[in-house]
């Protein structure tokens, strides 16, 4: 198993480790303490040794930050975890919502009289530190560089993680890292800058056509890089990660030097250096600023260039999805059967659904871990069943599920909320309301330079309607056997990237009622171009391709909620679903998808 189910951290270890860190605070001169979920790659997943916020808190989320003071320690999470940190939390910590309380305000309104805050400049963006001091001007609170007071107390702290880096096939790709080098330095040269510096893994391992495996479920390298305006790189990673096959595949023009060489490598630089403000540490900044090297703030070059998929990747995907569909397929054809039948919890559930991936012989991991939230607490936006919080799976409730796998060609991200039983009438029309949101966003078409914050509000009309509404994205960016969460793409009342074809993204709406149920539906789409109407004016538009191919749930559904064009939609969708999949599945799983994908 990929997944496991012990509890990854101990609520009632948090207040004797937040009483040895405000005693470090003290030796240290200072009056509070930040503690976020990042590491120095700013990444939402992080490997072991960097899970300081949940080792000190036991809140175990991948967004959030901690603030801890001298007689107050606050956990500021946003919608996706308020349920959750309530449960994780020891009396010692107080959870704040956040971003609907600032960090600023909070830090004024405890420390009325200034003091100073320590923060380790590694995780820390100059972006968010430029911010959090203009929001704290004329307060008397400054902000003090120090060492991480948190790993002077962790005594067993993991160490730096040490996975191979390896070469990503060129015909998945479609591109060679030499090609992909030369456009991304073609761009700093219009720009007049000599150099761009990338702290992002996901970013590196695009560019060079490389994957990692640092960080659980996420195929990336922990590694700094330096692009030279003529397609010259440095890359920054520890030698033992460096085989003699990858040697080979980087070249004479990419220059391999350990990680202590980094601060060196950027303080030799000539300028301007372009560097994204919004995830590079404050430390390379000041490392630059140390030697007068002259900045260019700029998003990461490689970001749009890593979102708009080549068709290579695209294909790639599509496949990744039919396959990863079929498994999904097969679980829930024996869901079906047993759910009601045999004591099924939700362990049972994921371990099935894992084992239903590995019976590809593809699965390289999943790539997240498994949601399987049971009644109330499918809830819990980003659930993770431990041993402690297993569930058994009752008739009567709804179960969602939200999984991924990690495939050579792709990576996939499903949510599906299953009956088990006979359900009630409010969570059907519910989960109706939810399914006029996604098939809304699927149907779209949209003028091209249209963001995601200009879709968002399809999904959630027929929610608002009934005085509903979800606390998260409607979707996310993904990437081609890349991390699973991807920017800068998202669908979002906050996004302002434009949409462009080849773009991934994830179609998940969702509501959630605490302690009783939880619903969302996913599926991922692509960005393309979309055929020209009859009639309609001379512009370019955009719409999506649907790429996740699994039924949605038909016992759910009111069916007089929806209209005959979201109707013919649905039907249309299980249709191309049974075309797709039905060939790759079992006859005990073919006879279930029949019946799944009968028209509505």
């Amino acid at each position: 198993m990929f997944q496991s189910f012990d509890a990854s951290a101990r609520p009632e270890q948090g207040p004797p480790r937040l009483a040895r860190l405000r005693a470090e605070m003290v030796k240290a001169g200072l009056d509070g303490f930040l503690v976020p979920r990042s590491d120095a790659h700013q990444g939402e997943y992080v490997a072991p040794r960097d899970e300081r916020l949940a080792w000190l808190t036991g809140f175990t989320g991948s967004a959030g930050f901690a603030g801890v003071l001298a007689d107050v320690a606050g956990v500021f999470v946003d919608g996706r975890y308020r349920v959750q940190v309530r449960q994780q939390l020891a009396g010692a910590f107080t959870p704040v919502n956040w971003p609907e309380t600032r960090l600023a305000d909070w830090l004024k309104a405890h420390l009325p009289d200034g003091g100073t805050i320590g923060f380790d400049p590694w995780l820390h963006s100059f972006e968010e530190i430029e911010k959090l001091l203009a929001a704290l001007k004329d307060s008397g609170i400054t902000l003090s560089e120090t060492d991480n007071l948190i790993d002077r107390i962790w005594p067993d702290q993991p160490g730096p993680p040490m996975g191979a880096i390896t070469p990503y096939p060129e015909d998945l790709a479609g591109e060679t890292h030499a090609e992909k080098r030369a456009r991304i330095a073609a761009t700093l040269r219009e720009a007049g800058q000599k150099a761009a510096v990338l702290t992002l893994p996901d970013s590196i391992a695009w560019l060079l056509n490389v994957r990692g495996c640092d960080v659980a479920r996420n195929p990336v390298p922990h590694a700094f890089a330096i692009l030279h305006d003529d397609a010259r790189l440095t890359l920054f990673a520890d030698p033992a990660k460096c085989d003699a096959a990858l040697r080979a595949h980087l070249g004479e023009e990419i220059t391999l030097r350990p990680p202590e060489a980094f601060g060196p490598g950027l303080r030799s630089l000539t300028g301007p250096v372009r560097l994204d403000k919004a995830s590079a540490p404050l430390w390379v900044s000041a490392q630059l600023a140390e030697n007068s090297v002259s900045l260019d703030w700029g998003a990461d070059p490689c970001l749009l260039p890593k979102a708009c998929k080549t068709a290579a990747e695209i294909a790639g995907s599509a496949e990744a999805h039919l396959r990863d569909g079929a498994a999904v397929c097969e679980f829930l054809a024996w869901l079906d059967v047993t759910a009601g039948q045999a004591p099924l919890t939700e362990i049972d559930v994921v371990t099935e659904l894992e084992t239903m991936r590995r019976d590809t012989n593809r699965l390289r991991d999943i790539s997240f871990d498994t949601i399987a939230g049971a009644g109330p607490n499918g809830a819990i936006v980003h659930y993770r069943v431990t041993t402690e919080t297993n569930r058994e799976v009752k008739p009567g409730e709804l179960l969602l599920i939200d999984s991924g796998g990690q495939y050579l060609d792709g990576t996939t991200d499903i949510t599906r909320t299953i009956a088990v039983g006979d359900v009630g009438e409010e969570e059907k029309r519910c989960f109706t309301r939810v399914l006029k949101g996604m098939i809304a966003i699927s149907r779209a078409r949209f003028p091209k330079g249209l963001a995601g914050r200009d879709l968002d509000a399809l999904a959630r009309y027929a929610l608002w309607q009934a005085g509903q509404d979800y606390d998260h994205g409607t979707g996310h960016g993904v990437g081609c056997y890349l991390s699973v969460h991807e920017g800068p793409q998202r669908l979002s009342r906050i996004s302002d990237v434009a949409l462009e074809p080849g773009m991934i993204l994830s179609n998940e709406p969702g509501y959630y009622r605490e302690g009783a149920f939880g619903i969302r539906i996913e599926n991922l789409i692509v960005v393309q171009p979309a055929p020209p109407l009859a009639g309609g004016d001379e512009r370019e538009m955009l719409n999506f391709r649907t790429l996740t191919f699994v039924p949605i749930d038909r016992r759910l559904i009111v069916a007089e909620m929806l209209s005959p064009e979201e109707r013919e939609w649905l039907n249309a969708y299980h249709a191309e679903v049974a075309e797709k999949i039905g060939p790759r599945l079992s006859g005990v799983a073919r006879d279930w998808l029949s019946r799944a994908t009968a028209p509505l």
